[in-house]
């Protein structure tokens, strides 16, 4: 007979920020805040965020789209938010925000059509772009530079789309940063479930740098214990195949 269980998969849609951060508080020996520990904890778990943005790529923030090239435009822009600007038009869903930086992209026609056809963009660095003589040449877009501002990411095609080509698609896979805590403290964090544990220990380590001097160390080694495992697991993966080693023995 099996054994009698929950059937539910949905601690981590119900761990609320105020959970998270009651248990931080509570691995080094607070408990009971209220008020201002409230905010101080909300402030460093979105620092700790921010940091996690320089620790690689998150693969639950990774999407794909596609802008639509219009001729003779050189320059798409997605904003951080709609208060700072309007973002390039997409399909098909528009109005996309917060985007950190851009993958991979690849010249698409036909999109809708069961003769949809991608032609990889090579995505080039500053120095390479820079020295493109016309930047306004129009042809079949091959090539792509990433810029990223405080508030926006642009992307520079070259060539631009000539009239042949401005009714084709680029296809980006973007990668955007993780949502920010808000004073709502019954929402959910913008992570999934195995990066529970090294948020908890990360905001605890954050925490026993103002409040608990002693466990500094030992939060410290928790969170990076806790990261490298989430981040190993969160890698992307694909088939492996082994092949036999043959041997010939001397004959």
């Amino acid at each position: 007979m099996a054994n009698a269980t929950s059937g539910t998969y949905t601690f981590d849609k119900n761990f609320a920020i105020d959970d998270l951060i009651e248990e931080a508080y509570e691995r080094i020996g607070i408990q009971g805040t209220s008020g201002y520990q409230l905010r101080n904890a909300r402030r460093s778990l979105n620092l700790l965020l921010s940091e996690w943005g320089n620790r690689g790529i998150h693969y639950w923030e990774i999407g794909s789209t596609n802008i639509d090239l219009i001729q003779g435009q050189t320059e798409y822009k997605f904003y951080r938010t709609s208060a700072d600007g309007t973002s390039a038009t997409t399909t098909p869903t528009n109005g996309i925000y917060g985007i950190t930086d851009v993958l991979e992209a690849q010249l698409r026609s036909n999109r809708t059509q069961t003769t949809q056809s991608d032609t990889p963009m090579t995505k080039v660095d500053r120095s390479t772009y820079a020295g493109f003589s016309n930047k306004l040449s129009q042809g079949t877009p091959n090539q792509y530079w990433v810029q990223r501002f405080i508030d926006h990411v642009s992307i520079s095609v070259y060539p631009t789309a000539d009239s042949s080509n401005a009714s084709k698609d680029m296809h980006i896979y973007y990668i955007k940063r993780i949502q920010d805590v808000d004073g709502t403290y019954t929402d959910a964090t913008d992570a999934p479930f195995r990066f529970l544990p090294c948020m908890v220990t990360g905001l605890s380590f954050y925490l026993a740098q103002k409040y608990a001097p002693d466990r500094i160390q030992t939060q410290k080694l928790l969170y990076e214990d806790e990261l490298a495992r989430a981040l190993a697991e969160d890698g992307s993966a694909s088939s492996t195949y082994i092949t036999p080693k043959t041997y010939y023995p001397n004959i």
